[in-house]
C-alpha cells in the first residue's frame, strides 16, 4: 500500500476499534475505570499501552478540576465512556468530561456520603446506568446520565442500612462504611463501619437488589445459633458483640461468582473478656458465593484480636506458577506485615502457615489465644520487631533519644502479638502499620503483587477510664474536646504529624451546621458522636474557631454546566438527623440480661501516633514488590524522602505519611502512586526505580484512576490534603512543603503532550 492508503486503513481500523470498545459493557472496556479501585477484582491494573517506560517523563498536567472547598477528598474517580464522576464542592457528586475536566452535571449537597468512592451499575443493554452510594446510613442511587435521584429504589429512594442487623436501629450509631460496596450482576454487596466501642453493632455483610433495594442475603460475621463458628464465641454473644466488619475493600472473582471479604476486629478492639474464644469471623479472609451469601471457605489471620489488626486491604487475585502448574490464587496483605496466599477455590494455603505460641495476657478476665498463624512464605513486608536500638538517631535530640530508649526499655515487648495490659506495651507494626485500604496492586497474569507499607508502631496501655468516652459530671467544651477529639486532632485542634485534619480555625472553613453534621454522622475512622448535646457541639466549634475569619463560602470559578439536583433522596438527611437525639450515649449501654458478660471494661487510646511519628529510625514507608511464582520479595524501594532526616545523613527514609495511598500498575510495566507529601511518582515495576515525579498543589490520599478519553491516556489524582512534611517535630520547623502554587487543590489529570 502507498503510505496515504496505509494511514487511512489504520485510521479506519482504529475507528472501528473505538466503536467496538464503546459498545462493550463498561467493565469489559479497558478504557474505563468503572469501579472503585478500577474493577471488582480490585487489581488496580490498567491494560492500556500509550504511556510506557520510555515516554513517562513527558507526562504533563492536562487539566485540573478544583475541589472548590477546604475538604480533603480521598475519592477514587469512576470513569465510564468518557464521563468521570468525582466528589467535590462541599460534598457534591459531579460528572465531568474525562478528556477536558469540564462539568456535565452536579448533584449538590450530599454531606455524609461515603468518602472513598461510589459504585456503578448498568443494565445489559446499557440504557439504565446508576451510581450507588451510602449517605448517612442510607443506600441511595442517582442516574449516571442525568444526576437525578432514582426514587423507585427502596422506599422513596432510600434503603436504611441500620435495619436488619438484629439490633434496635435506634442503638446503631453508624453503620455505613466509607468504602463503596461491590456490584455483582444485579446485587450490591455492602460492608459496614459500626464503630469500635463496646456493644457496637455487628458487621454483617449484606447484598441488596440494585433495582429494588430488597435485601437478598445476609452473612452473619458474628455467627447466630446453629451457624458455623457459633461455638467460637461465648453463648449469645451475637446479641451484644460487634465489629467483625468489612470496612475495607471487597474483591469479586466475577467468572466464578466468588466474593472475598477481609473482615475486621471484634469490639472492643483491645480487651476481649466479654468475647472469650477464637471469634470467627473476625480478622478473616472469607470466601462467599456472591449470589447467595453462602460461605465457601475462610481463613482466620488473627485469633481473638487484641491489637486492632483489621484486615482491610483488598484481596488480590493472581495466577501463579506453583510446583510446575498454574494456580489461581488470592493474596491477602495485613496490618501486621504478613502476606497470606491461598488457592482461590479451595482456600488451601499455597505455602504452609504455622500456628506458633505467642505471649499470654496479664489482664484480669482476658484469655489471649495461645497461638497465632505465621506464614512460612512469602517473607513479611514490614518490620515486626522493635528495640531500644531502633530509636531514631537522625531527628531526635540526644535527650529525646535517651528518654525514648528508657521508656521503650521498660515496655512489655515480647514480639508480635504481645497482648496489651496495664503497663505500656509496644507493637510493630501497630494498629495503623503494614498495609491498609488501597495499598495493593497486581499484574495478575505475571504473578506480581505490589504493596505500599508504613512502619508505624503503637504503644498500648489499658485503663478503666475511657480516654475517648463521655466525660463524667458534665463539663465545658474544652473537657468534651479533650475526651473525644484531642487524641487524634491534637491539643486545641492543632494536629502534629500525618493523620486526621487540624481543626484549629474551623470557623473559617465550615459553618456550624456543616461542623455539627460531621460530628453527628462521623467521617472516615471518626465515629459518630450523636450523644453530644447541641450546645456542646456549638461550644467546641466556638472554641476551635476563635480568631478565625468569618465564614465565607469558598468556591472556585467553574465552567458552565447545569446544576441538575440538590441533596439526597427526599427525607434522607432530614430523616437521619431527626433520630439523632435518640441514640444511647457511648459507653452507657449494658450487656443483655443473662449474657454472662463481665461488667468490667478496659480501654486504651491509639498509642504512639500521631504525635510522635519519628521516634523510630527509618524507613517509614516503602513500596514492596512480590513475585508470587517464587514466594519471594523481588525488590523494596522507599516511598519519598524525609527532608529533615536527609539533612542529618539519613538515606532512603520514605516519607512519614498518612496510611492511605493506592497504586496503579500498568501493562507497560509502570507503577503510579500519589502521596500525602504532595508528589505523584511513576516507578519501574521491574526494579522500583523512580522514572518520573510531579509536584501536586496539595497532598494526595486514596487511589488514583487511569483511563483513556478523547484518544489520550490519563492519570487522575485527587490532591486536596494538607501536607505536613515535618510531622510537627522541632527539627522540621524550617522544612516547607514543596507544592505547586499555580494550581488549585482538586483533581489533577496528567497525560502525554498532544501530538
Amino acid at each position: 500500500m502507498r503510505p496515504s492508503l496505509l494511514s487511512l486503513a489504520r485510521g479506519l481500523a482504529g475507528a472501528w476499534l473505538v466503536v467496538a470498545l464503546w459498545g462493550q459493557p463498561a467493565r469489559k472496556n479497558p478504557r474505563n475505570w468503572p469501579d472503585y479501585g478500577g474493577g471488582a477484582d480490585s487489581s488496580h491494573f490498567v491494560n492500556l499501552q500509550q504511556i510506557n517506560r520510555e515516554n513517562v517523563k513527558q507526562l504533563e498536567v492536562a487539566w485540573v478540576y478544583p475541589s472548590g472547598d477546604q475538604h480533603a477528598y480521598l475519592f477514587n474517580p469512576v470513569v465510564v465512556d468518557g464521563v468521570m464522576y468525582v466528589l467535590a464542592r462541599n460534598h457534591s457528586l459531579v460528572a465531568l468530561d474525562a478528556a477536558t475536566g469540564k462539568e456535565i452535571w452536579i448533584h449538590e449537597n450530599l454531606p455524609g456520603l461515603s468518602t472513598r468512592g461510589i459504585a456503578y451499575w448498568e443494565s445489559p443493554d446499557r440504557k439504565d446506568r446508576r451510581l450507588l452510594f451510602a449517605i448517612n446510613d442510607y443506600l441511595q442511587q442517582i442516574d449516571a446520565r442525568t444526576g437525578k435521584s432514582i426514587l423507585s429504589f427502596g422506599k422513596n429512594g432510600l434503603v436504611d442500612l441500620r435495619e436488619g442487623l438484629g439490633r434496635d436501629p435506634k442503638t446503631v450509631n453508624r453503620i455505613q462504611t466509607d468504602t463503596p460496596g461491590r456490584v455483582f450482576e444485579n446485587l450490591i454487596l455492602m460492608g459496614s463501619t459500626p464503630g469500635e466501642a463496646y456493644l457496637s453493632a455487628p458487621g454483617d455483610v449484606r447484598a441488596y437488589n440494585v433495582l429494588t433495594g430488597k435485601l437478598e442475603w445476609t452473612f452473619h460475621t458474628i455467627p447466630h445459633p446453629g451457624e458455623f463458628g457459633y461455638e467460637t464465641w461465648p453463648k449469645e454473644a451475637w446479641k451484644y458483640s460487634g465489629g467483625t466488619n468489612v470496612w475495607g475493600e471487597m474483591t469479586i472473582d466475577e467468572k466464578r461468582g466468588i466474593a472475598y471479604l477481609p473482615t475486621g476486629s471484634p469490639t472492643y478492639d483491645y480487651y476481649g473478656a466479654d468475647r472469650i474464644g477464637q471469634n470467627l469471623f473476625g480478622n478473616c479472609l472469607v470466601a462467599l458465593d456472591a449470589r447467595t451469601g453462602k460461605r465457601l471457605w475462610h481463613y482466620q489471620l488473627v485469633h481473638h484480636d487484641l491489637w486492632d489488626y483489621d484486615t482491610t486491604a483488598a484481596p488480590q487475585l493472581l495466577t501463579v506458577t506453583h510446583k510446575g502448574r498454574r494456580v489461581d490464587v488470592v493474596a491477602q496483605s495485613s496490618k501486621q506485615g504478613f502476606l497470606y496466599v491461598f488457592n482461590r477455590v479451595t482456600g488451601e494455603p499455597l505455602w504452609p502457615i504455622d500456628e506458633r505460641p505467642v505471649p499470654a495476657s496479664r489482664m484480669p478476665g482476658e484469655q489471649a489465644w495461645p497461638t497465632q498463624p505465621f506464614p512460612t512464605a512469602p517473607p513479611p513486608f514490614a518490620r515486626q520487631t522493635v528495640s531500644v536500638e531502633d530509636v531514631n538517631p537522625f531527628i531526635l535530640t540526644e535527650a529525646e533519644q535517651k528518654a525514648w530508649k528508657e521508656r521503650i526499655g521498660k515496655m512489655r515487648n515480647e514480639g508480635l502479638y504481645t497482648p496489651p495490659g496495664f503497663e505500656e506495651t509496644i507493637s510493630m507494626p501497630g494498629a495503623r502499620g503494614g498495609s491498609n485500604w488501597g495499598s495493593g496492586a497486581v499484574n495478575g497474569a505475571k504473578g506480581m503483587l505490589y504493596l505500599n507499607t508504613q512502619d508505624w508502631p503503637t504503644i498500648y496501655k489499658l485503663s478503666a477510664e475511657d480516654p475517648l468516652g463521655r466525660r463524667s459530671g458534665g463539663g465545658g467544651a474544652r473537657e468534651v474536646f479533650a475526651a473525644r477529639c484531642q487524641v487524634c486532632h491534637g491539643e486545641n485542634g492543632v494536629r502534629a504529624g500525618a493523620g486526621p485534619p487540624a481543626l484549629a480555625g474551623i470557623g473559617g472553613r465550615l459553618t456550624l451546621e456543616a461542623f455539627e453534621a460531621v460530628v453527628r454522622n462521623g467521617r472516615g475512622k471518626m465515629p459518630a458522636y450523636r450523644d453530644l448535646e447541641a450546645a456542646e457541639v456549638a461550644g467546641i466549634y466556638r472554641m476551635l474557631g476563635r480568631g478565625a475569619a468569618p465564614v465565607v463560602k469558598q468556591e472556585a470559578a467553574r465552567a458552565a454546566g447545569p446544576v441538575v439536583a440538590r441533596g439526597g433522596a427526599p427525607g434522607g438527611l432530614a430523616a437521619r438527623e431527626s433520630t439523632a437525639g435518640r441514640y444511647t450515649p457511648l459507653g452507657g449501654p449494658e450487656y443483655p440480661a443473662g449474657s454472662g458478660a463481665p461488667r468490667a471494661r478496659y480501654y486504651t487510646d491509639w498509642g504512639l501516633y500521631p504525635n510522635q511519628p519519628y521516634v523510630l529510625r527509618p524507613p517509614w514507608s516503602q513500596v514492596v514488590a512480590y513475585d508470587l511464582n517464587q514466594g519471594t520479595i523481588r525488590w523494596k524501594a522507599p516511598l519519598g524522602q524525609d527532608a529533615a532526616a536527609a539533612a542529618q545523613g539519613a538515606k532512603d527514609t520514605g516519607a512519614f505519611m498518612a496510611e492511605h495511598h493506592g497504586m496503579i500498575v500498568t501493562a507497560t510495566g509502570l507503577l503510579f502512586i500519589a502521596a500525602s507529601d504532595g508528589k505523584v511518582r511513576a516507578m519501574d515495576a521491574e526494579t522500583g526505580q523512580v522514572l518520573w515525579t510531579a509536584t501536586l498543589p496539595a497532598g494526595a490520599e486514596g487511589v488514583p484512576s487511569m483511563y483513556e478519553a478523547g484518544g489520550r491516556q490519563f492519570l487522575v489524582v485527587s490532591a486536596s490534603s494538607n501536607v505536613t512534611p515535618g510531622g510537627g517535630h522541632a527539627a522540621h520547623a524550617g522544612v516547607k512543603a514543596g507544592l505547586r502554587g499555580d494550581l488549585p487543590k482538586g483533581y489533577v489529570a496528567f497525560a502525554l503532550p498532544r501530538r
